[in-house]
């Protein structure tokens, strides 16, 4: 039986060959003590893995050792990763890790159970030979009666988030960053989103103005299911000061978006800049914007999308690039 630190067959090194190409071209490098990758990808259940360089129709899941190590090359450009949809079974997840290797770290949450968490959970990946955890970890919950009900509405959050979003603190040089990701539900229409992340944007714009007096950034990252931008969804989102990079204005969030009439912004990384008195980010913008792997990986099966989708993924990796040095 193959093992996933096996040498790939001659096939899928060539395949791998061309993805490096496109990821050389179109992510920055990794610079030590100058720059800092943040990114976000979710990964469409992110859970099992067929033991095969090649799964066949008769095997399940679809996912194998050819998508895994094209999965980990693109992984492995970042410094720390924000991975939404991580299932229950986490032999991909563990498999992944021996291919990042052991300089590489994992945080992740327990299992969300019932038909809306959809047995999920959030991880963290993170490059340790740049990139530590620096002290806090913990999911968000909102005391009903801290809510402002003049923003929420009274029966917004009769529940509690569908998928508890997840903050990590991190250090990376002489930056201090405090990463929060979510998947947010999706209901059955744009009512249901919009009660979650109106009452995610209260609540991180309040824990930002006081995590502000530690030196702290706090950045937002994650698969919130907008639908467009400037629709209610991304309103409700930006309600309190929420921006993401202009760069990620035109980048496509999913392998199924085929023009501008289409894009949605489900996926986002955005962080406060001073309005409604929530602090600026203290790290420096470099560059921001997405990767498109349907040029490269997997390229040798020719594959359909929706297939494609079930070994790699629906969803594009959305990344950023700060600097360490000011």
């Amino acid at each position: 039986m193959p093992e996933i630190t096996d040498l790939p067959p001659l096939e899928i090194q060539a395949e791998l060959a061309a993805l490096r190409a496109q990821l050389d071209a179109e992510i920055p490098p990794k610079v030590l003590d100058k720059n800092l990758l943040i990114a976000t990808w979710n990964l469409r259940a992110f859970g099992d893995l067929t033991k095969k360089w090649d799964s066949v129709t008769d095997d399940s899941p679809r996912r194998d050792f050819r998508a895994l190590v094209e999965i980990a090359e693109i992984v492995s450009r970042f410094h720390v990763i924000a991975i939404q949809e991580v299932r229950d079974n986490i032999r991909a997840l563990r498999y992944l890790l021996k291919l990042l290797g052991p300089h590489w770290g994992v945080i992740l949450t327990d299992v969300t159970r019932g038909s809306q968490g959809n047995y999920e959970r959030l991880a963290f990946l993170f490059d340790t030979r740049v990139v530590n955890l620096s002290g806090l970890a913990c999911e968000l919950v909102l005391p009903p009666e801290l809510l402002d009900k003049t923003k929420i509405q009274p029966d917004a959050l009769d529940r509690q988030f569908a998928r508890t979003p997840y903050a990590v603190s991190f250090r990376a040089h002489n930056k201090t960053f405090i990463l929060v990701t979510m998947h947010a539900i999706y209901g059955e229409g744009t009512a249901d989103r919009k009660k979650e992340l109106r009452a995610i944007a209260d609540w991180l714009a309040d824990w930002a103005k006081n995590m502000n007096e530690w030196d702290h950034n706090l950045i937002a990252l994650g698969d919130f299911n907008i639908d467009r931008k400037g629709d209610d969804l991304f309103d409700a989102f930006t309600s309190t000061g929420l921006r993401a990079p202009i760069q990620l204005d035109t980048a496509p969030r999913t392998i199924f978006d085929t023009g501008s009439d289409t894009t949605h912004f489900y996926d986002q990384i955005a962080w406060f800049t001073g309005e409604n008195g929530t602090p600026v980010l203290s790290m420096k913008l470099l560059s921001a914007g997405y990767f498109d792997f349907l040029k490269t990986a997997l390229k040798g099966l020719n594959l359909n999308k929706n297939t494609l989708s079930w070994r790699i993924s629906d969803h594009y990796p959305l990344w950023t690039e700060f600097s360490l040095r000011q």
